[in-house]
């Protein structure tokens, strides 16, 4: 099955910043939506972040003015980056792909944000 690979996932102080990154495969055509999904421990995964493919974007009300998706549609690429990260932050990240067949996930990327 064709996963989404994540990367820029780790470790970081409260304030800090990170920057998420997740590749399509060049395979996967006429992608719309794409974004970021987080599942903390012990609770449900929740839309962290979405755009769509000319470029509109939602964010969870817990993470507005701090953290910005962004996309690369010639790489199939989206972005997040996050800044003054907060330890509620501390997640699963999983960013998705959707097109009008199927919608495809990635692993996940693990985000910890200490104290």
């Amino acid at each position: 099955q064709v996963q989404l690979v994540e990367s820029g996932g780790g470790l970081v102080q409260a304030g800090g910043s990170l920057r998420l990154s997740c590749a399509a495969p060049i395979s996967i055509f006429s992608i719309n939506a794409m974004g970021w999904y987080r599942q903390a421990p012990g609770k449900q995964r929740v839309l962290v972040a979405a755009i769509a493919s000319e470029g509109s974007t939602n964010y969870a009300d817990s993470v507005k003015g701090r953290f910005t998706i962004s996309r690369d549609n010639a790489k199939n690429t989206v972005y997040l980056q996050m800044n003054s990260l907060k330890p509620e932050d501390t997640a699963v990240y999983h960013c998705y792909a959707d097109t009008p067949r199927l919608k495809y996930w990635g692993k996940g990327t693990l985000v910890t944000v200490s104290l």
